[in-house]
């Protein structure tokens, strides 16, 4: 597995790079957003850690591009801005995870692991559908009839999550701990407003409901 790691501290870019190395990954480094998007663009990887704080093109703007060029590869954002409008707005572009410095790195790379494995899992499938709903998996895109929306890595993994538990309603506090992780605060209104996205991007025909009082559920017909 191949890690590009973005951080313009060189002592963690060090850090992450010789940790990473030791725990088999093949490691690619870039200090500032122009060089990590060009090597982005020039190699194979299998997933990124991303700091926001960046010289040249920003972090946020660099997540953007990324998940526009490959909207299924891992992104994991590790940065010292830990405010919840910076988390959703991470999310919002396509992050898969968020890690907030000071970290464990026994954390970050059990945390790497799992969206290594979760992106291993979705692409051993092709195409997810439940009634008029289509998640072509490879493209990271839904489409109902001729409509087509690309999905960013959460909204994906969030519509992935319903689609499989079709019919059945998914508690805000269970789409956390399933979609976002244990670590997410569950206090946060992160559910409500990927759920909103998706809506949005699916259009007039999206069939996920709201259970007053206990959730979500995907309209299994």
């Amino acid at each position: 597995m191949r890690i590009l790691v973005i951080d313009d501290e060189p002592r963690i870019l060090g850090f992450l790079a010789r940790g990473l190395e030791a725990e088999g990954f093949t490691v690619d480094i870039a200090d500032n957003g122009t060089s990590a998007l060009r090597c982005a663009r020039t190699n194979h990887h299998d997933l990124v850690l991303l700091d926001l704080l960046l010289p040249g093109v920003d972090g946020l703007t660099l997540l953007q591009e990324l998940n526009r060029d490959r909207p299924d590869l891992p992104v994991v954002i590790v940065s010292a801005r830990s405010d919840l409008p910076t988390k959703l707005r991470g999310f919002g572009l396509g992050a898969s995870d968020y890690v907030s410095k000071p970290f464990s790195f026994e954390e970050l790379v059990a945390r790497i692991r799992v969206a290594l494995r979760h992106a291993n899992r979705v692409d051993g499938e092709q195409v997810l559908q439940v009634g008029a709903l289509v998640l072509d998996v490879a493209r990271r895109e839904a489409r109902i009839g001729e409509h087509a929306a690309q999905l960013s890595d959460r909204e994906f993994r969030l519509l992935h999550h319903l689609l499989e538990h079709a019919g059945e309603v998914m508690s805000r506090e269970r789409l956390l701990s399933e979609v976002w992780g244990y670590h997410f605060d569950p206090g946060s209104n992160v559910v409500d407003v990927c759920v909103r996205r998706l809506r949005k991007k699916l259009g007039a025909n999206a069939p996920i409901e709201t259970v007053r009082n206990a959730g979500y559920r995907l309209a299994a017909a």
